[in-house]
């Protein structure tokens, strides 16, 4: 049975309104029916717990990314790379980086040697020079080949990677300093090793060849076209100059074609939005990296971004004009002398942030 309807004198008019309403009925103010919810306001209340999801996933990958950027920054490696001296080239505009790869072999167990064709030379020279200059026209990346052949403070005219075995770090960059008239800001070095596990960590680069490149003492055996390289296939790529008709310079080409290539495996979403990847590929650039004293995760993030927008065609990259290659010196051996007039051009164009000419090697 219903409920009983109480007698009318006992009853008001909002009781006999509201008796035998559906229950949502009865929520409304006294007097007047209430709106029955219909899909406007369901809707409402679903974009309202959309936006409170969205701000608790958005806070917590904050939270992570800063957790990852404090992680990080404890992992990040140091060393004294950078100092005043008599004659030091004025700070110029922009930023200026000295990028190194190095060719110690110290940490490499005999099977890795094997591995990655390489000897057992202990003298640390370095293999890749380059200066990154981030400024107000987009990132220039410009190769120094290790042949170069330029004055080392206290050690006379030699190739210019011989400026890291005679005095580490801190002569190859006032070297470099003096060779180009470019205050460097900021140094970061890679050694054999740790190249070789981040292109490992990002499952290799995709390299393409115009031509066959074979060379038994890098270990270099590619047919032409586009492969997916390791990180030992990518050290012989990159290490290949014997069988080069270009030597040197054609090295440094395949140099900056690698560093694109990783910059674009790095930032791929398949990375970026894989937090286990991520942390790997984190993890093997971390210990791969060594930084100036004065850098920091966010110099360093900033280094990554002008890197990318190389590897994207924002930037420019370009080699440092020399006279002929394979020049011979007495006690030294083959050469690459700058051209004077243009490697002068391309560096000040760079300390004064202009443009720099569309001239010379590429």
């Amino acid at each position: 049975m219903g409920r009983p309807i109480p007698p009318l004198s006992q009853t008001s008019s909002t009781t006999l309104y509201r008796a035998g309403r559906p229950r949502w009925w009865h929520r409304g103010p006294a007097g007047r029916p209430p709106r029955r919810p219909g899909p406007r306001r369901h809707r409402r209340a679903w974009l309202t717990w959309t936006l409170v999801t969205l701000l608790v996933l958005v806070a917590l990958v904050v939270a992570g990314g800063a957790w990852l950027y404090v992680s990080a920054g404890r992992q990040l490696q140091h060393v004294d790379a950078l100092g005043d001296y008599a004659g030091r080239p004025a700070a110029g505009k922009g930023t200026n980086w000295l990028l190194v790869g190095t060719d110690s072999r110290s940490a490499l167990t005999p099977e890795q040697r094997e591995k990655l064709h390489v000897g057992n030379n202990e003298v640390q020279n370095t293999d890749t020079i380059m200066v990154l200059h981030s400024g107000e026209h987009g990132p220039t990346l410009v190769s120094l080949p290790r042949d170069s052949y330029v004055p080392i403070p206290g050690h006379g005219s030699r190739k210019i990677n011989e400026a890291y075995a005679d005095g580490g770090p801190r002569l190859l960059t006032r070297t470099v300093e003096q060779a180009t008239g470019l205050r460097i800001d900021r140094y970061a070095e890679v050694n054999f090793l740790g190249f070789v596990q981040v292109v490992d960590a990002v499952d290799g680069v995709r390299l393409c060849l115009d031509a066959p490149l074979k060379d038994e003492k890098s270990g270099a055996d590619f047919t032409a076209g586009c492969h997916r390289m390791n990180g030992a296939e990518a050290l012989a790529f990159v290490r290949a100059r014997y069988a080069d008709p270009e030597g040197d310079l054609g090295r440094v080409k395949r140099q900056r074609q690698l560093l694109g290539a990783v910059a674009e495996e790095m930032a791929a979403p398949s990375v970026l939005l894989d937090p286990g990847r991520f942390r790997r590929v984190l993890d093997a650039s971390l210990a791969a990296l060594v930084v100036d004293d004065g850098a920091d995760m966010a110099r360093v993030l900033d280094m990554g971004w002008s890197m990318k927008q190389i590897a994207g065609g924002g930037g420019t990259a370009t080699t440092v004009p020399v006279n002929r290659p394979g020049v011979m010196v007495s006690g030294v051996g083959s050469v690459l002398p700058w051209n004077e007039s243009g490697a002068r051009e391309l560096f000040g164009a760079l300390r004064h942030d202009d443009r720099i000419p569309t001239s010379g090697t590429k």
